[in-house]
């Protein structure tokens, strides 16, 4: 427990840190609010197991290591509309998988297997899945102007857009603040229904059918990103950002399968780490495992004292709000598709999300583009083999 000890003492809690706590905001916000407003999961109980998790591994790892909703498990379940049952079996599936691979060491030969361009492909085609599930969103409102409508749907856009680039305010955490104003002007009685009143999650046990649905719906498609952007991503830009304190695959894994087989049967949100988040609390000024050591304990604070309010404030939450905040989701998870600059890999990427969105499934999908991308490879070999006969 060394490291521990050394990890701890590396702790600043200032206003930089307090401050690239923030930074992971805009990924964790509008998937939240998009499981809690429309899949009916329990905000209280993301809120203390994601908090939680926040402190481990801020303890653990010693650097700002962001702890994330499982994207393509949460796309897929917002986009679709799945039970709660089934998206906590989805989890379940793929911490079981990744533990395993960890336990096994066997992620460094897996992360080789999957092509970079199918995973991208997969961003891609659910990123575009959740812009689409936005647009429609604020569309749905059926009214032009009001508290909910599709004038708030383009304010809100414009928010977004404005602070995009911000590194000083993360722009989903400013639309996240607008849609509860948004709230108390047009519900202002809720006020008086406010108190403190503990909350705590409850064990649950999905059945078979989620187990079945959770596998083929989602931990399908949330496996193989987990090992590229969860696992094999953070560890190269640990090395990059922290080279004192850089990551190892097996720890990695064995955390996100630690959080997932724990949390999920606590009606937490599917979880991962992810290099994304972690970029963005390091450029927001988080340098040690402190940033995510405080945001952890106000989420948990916030999760046990106001679980029941959330839970009231969340069912009315406006739509055209909340689907500004999955259209900005959807385009962080799209984003990333941006270095596949090879042709080849670009139109195994273009295929792989195609696919994915024109057959309705991420395991198609995967498929087409697995089965694409090597044939594209034996391809070039052949072709470089004969040209070097040839000569």
């Amino acid at each position: 427990m060394n490291f521990v000890r050394e990890n701890i003492k590396l702790f600043k809690f200032s206003r930089t840190e307090f401050a690239g706590a923030l930074g992971d905001m805009g990924t964790f916000i509008p998937l939240f609010v998009g499981l809690v407003s429309v899949c009916g999961l329990n905000p209280s109980n993301i809120l203390v197991f994601s908090g939680l998790f926040n402190v481990i591994s801020g303890i653990l790892f010693g650097i700002p290591i962001a702890v994330q909703p499982m994207k393509a498990i949460a796309t897929i379940a917002i986009s679709e509309k799945l039970t709660p049952q089934a998206i906590f079996a989805a989890g379940l599936v793929t911490g079981l998988v990744v533990f395993f691979l960890g336990v096994t060491n066997m992620i460094s030969y897996l992360s080789k297997v999957v092509p970079k361009p199918v995973v991208r492909g997969l961003q891609l085609g659910l990123g575009l899945k959740l812009v689409i599930t936005g647009m429609q969103m604020v569309a749905k409102t059926n009214t032009f102007m009001g508290y909910d409508s599709i004038l708030v749907g383009i304010f809100s856009m414009l928010l977004v857009l404005f602070l995009l680039f911000s590194r000083r305010l993360p722009g989903a955490l400013v639309v996240f603040m607008f849609g509860f104003i948004l709230i108390f002007l047009k519900s202002p009685q809720i006020i008086n229904t406010f108190k403190i009143g503990f909350s705590l999650p409850q064990f649950i046990i999905p059945a078979k059918s989620d187990f079945i649905l959770g596998t083929i719906r989602m931990a399908v498609a949330q496996i193989p990103l987990t090992l590229l952007n969860s696992v094999v991503a953070v560890c190269a830009l640990s090395r990059d950002l922290f080279p004192q304190r850089q990551l190892s695959p097996k720890r990695v894994c064995l955390s996100v399968g630690f959080m997932n087989l724990l949390g999920c049967f606590f009606g937490a949100m599917p979880m991962c780490h992810g290099a994304g988040g972690l970029a963005a609390q390091y450029r927001f000024g988080a340098r040690t495992g402190a940033s995510i050591v405080s945001l952890g304990i106000f989420k948990i604070c916030i999760g046990v004292l106001f679980g029941v309010i959330t839970f009231k404030l969340f069912a009315l939450f406006p739509q055209s709000v909340l689907g500004v905040l999955l259209l900005f989701a959807g385009f962080e998870l799209a984003v990333v598709s941006r270095d596949m600059t090879n042709k080849a890999d670009f139109f195994v990427m273009f295929l792989t999300a195609a696919a994915t969105l024109a057959l309705q499934s991420i395991a198609l999908g995967f498929l087409i583009g697995f089965v694409f991308s090597y044939l594209f490879i034996f391809g070039i070999l052949r072709l470089e083999r004969l040209e070097e006969e040839n000569n």
